[in-house]
């Protein structure tokens, strides 16, 4: 299968490391002139220089985007998109009785409100040109709600709704929206959240393992996924072959989630 998005312009938010700076490589690698975003110039810098050298296409787009003046300094950097992936997001252990009103608060600013944001901006062009990719990346613990982080997992529930409820809103004008339900996923942030949880002194293999087992036994992967694996799921729903998928939560969480149906 050929996924061809030359031509079109996509931005992924988050995306100067881990899961979207794959995002950003593998969409470029299909041909899309990818913005990256970051909240500081130099490490947005050097992730374009990154995706540039990966054969793609990349512009800078620095932004503090989980604010409503980031959200409109980059609209005004980037007037248009044709494929916007919402990946930024914020997690972490906390003891549930132990989460504060600002910590919700801040949870459900940056997971959901910024792809709110977003989509709110982007989606009207999107529908008025007939075509466009709207995803946002949500998270097997939507649907198997963390003990060690319910808001977290809280937020990206609510993430699966704002998707499934802007699909309905681009209904028939050849612009789709989608969320991935990533599962446990390997980046450096990850390191950290399990290393939280297991003993620090383990080396990494072991302490992945470890976690895995302690906290994670379910995934019939047994492993964390790799960033690019959830790329590969982000590019196909990004291209023209999947125009009909919409409105849906297409999984790539190592069966992590006990469920036969997405």
């Amino acid at each position: 299968m050929h996924l061809d998005l030359s031509g079109r312009t996509a931005l992924v938010t988050g995306s100067s490391q881990g899961i979207g700076l794959a995002i950003a490589t593998g969409l470029a690698r299909a041909g899309a002139r990818v913005a990256v975003n970051g909240r500081k110039q130099s490490t947005v810098d050097e992730a374009v220089a990154r995706v540039r050298a990966a054969g793609g296409e990349a512009v800078t787009a620095v932004a503090d985007v989980a604010s409503e003046q980031g959200a409109a300094d980059l609209a005004a950097q980037l007037p248009e998109v044709d494929v916007l992936v919402n990946n930024l997001g914020i997690f972490g252990a906390e003891a549930p009785l132990e989460i504060s009103d600002d910590e919700w608060r801040r949870y459900f600013e940056v997971n959901v409100l910024t792809a709110v944001r977003l989509t709110r901006t982007y989606l009207p062009g999107m529908t008025g040109r007939g075509w466009g990719r709207v995803l946002n990346i949500a998270s097997d613990s939507a649907l198997v709600i963390p003990a060690e982080m319910i808001h977290y997992g809280v937020s990206k529930t609510a993430l699966l709704g704002v998707s499934r409820g802007f699909a309905k809103e681009a209904a028939g004008t050849g612009v789709t929206v989608n969320s991935v339900i990533a599962g446990p996923t390997h980046t450096g942030g990850v390191e950290d959240f399990v290393y939280q949880l297991v003993d620090r002194s383990l080396p990494w293999e072991e302490a992945q393992r470890e976690f895995m087992r302690l906290h994670r036994p379910q995934s019939l992967l047994q492993r964390l996924i790799e960033p690019e694996e959830i790329a590969n799921m982000v590019v196909y729903l990004s291209s023209p072959q999947a125009s009909a998928t919409t409105g849906a939560a297409v999984r790539v969480d190592g069966g992590y989630v006990d469920s036969i149906v997405p």
